[in-house]
């Protein structure tokens, strides 16, 4: 028995790259996957059906069952029409991980309006509007499920030249942690993965260079893990993935300090003479 046995999962993205490799490994693992990507260049720019319809065949041929689906998810009619797909053919949503993603970098006093907008829709927007539609699915069947969504070590640390989208990753741990809040009633987790790996997206990467060991294969069973019910009730969590590294990001509160005369209101000179013991854990 596979861990997904009967379990119908949409994989956003999954043409190429880390996708690609959730999807082969879901539909070893028993699901009947829907292979979602635009098809377009790593910029976001120009469409290819051949890239979902490539994957698709890969899992029919390895006796695995999915569908393939190129649409944008960054259009909320085309989230909604994905979702409406993977129901007609498979009558229901289990599983959604949202793995789409484009890149644009540019520092940031050269980042423009376009360069800015086409990386947050991606990321941000479509990981919004794709889980909207399959979580209401998700809640009309009263089965609970289970959502990844992809942020990333820029979005949690920041990174040089990725002002663009280091904001959506960041804007995604949000939205996961917001996401795992409330549809956590619904018997729905909500987890994400911040994965560093090698793919046609990054391989030009200087922080690539020499990094065979990097592979979308070290990502996929973090995603399966938490796409499965070996996850159990975990929900709002962040797992990172760097090869054979596996670990976890968490936003954390320090102990701080209180002041207790004067009302308690600080002076801008006392939070300076007390700036390390107030970022003391």
């Amino acid at each position: 028995m596979g861990l997904l046995d009967g379990k119908v999962a949409i994989i956003t993205g999954s043409g190429g790259g880390i996708g690609r490799s959730h999807a082969l490994l879901f539909a070893r693992e028993g699901a009947k996957v829907v292979v979602n990507d635009l098809g377009s260049a790593r910029d976001g720019r120009g469409a290819n059906a051949a890239l979902a319809e490539g994957v698709a065949r890969e899992i029919l041929d390895a006796g695995g069952q999915a569908i393939p689906f190129a649409s944008n998810v960054a259009s909320r009619d085309d989230a909604e029409a994905l979702v409406a797909r993977a129901v007609e053919v498979y009558g229901r949503v289990d599983v959604l991980v949202n793995n789409a993603g484009i890149l644009r970098d540019k520092t940031f006093l050269k980042t423009d309006d376009t360069m800015w907008d086409a990386v947050l829709d991606v990321h941000l927007k479509g990981t919004f509007l794709v889980s909207q539609a399959a979580a209401a699915r998700m809640v009309a069947q009263g089965e609970g499920g289970r959502i990844v969504n992809t942020t990333s070590v820029s979005g949690m640390l920041g990174n040089f030249g990725q002002a663009n989208y280091a904001a959506a990753k960041a804007g995604v741990y949000g939205l996961t942690r917001t996401m795992a809040i409330e549809l956590q009633k619904h018997r729905i987790t909500v987890n994400a993965l911040a994965p560093i790996a090698k793919t046609r997206m990054t391989e030009d990467l200087p922080m690539f260079e020499g990094k065979a060991s990097l592979t979308p294969d070290h990502i996929s069973p973090a995603a399966l893990f938490l796409a499965s019910d070996l996850a159990g009730d975990r929900t709002g969590h962040v797992l990172a993935v760097a090869g054979a590294r596996m670990y976890a990001f968490k936003v954390i509160e320090t102990a701080g300090r209180f002041k207790e005369a004067e009302g308690g209101v600080w002076t801008a000179q006392e939070i300076a003479d007390n700036w390390d013991s107030i970022l003391k854990s």
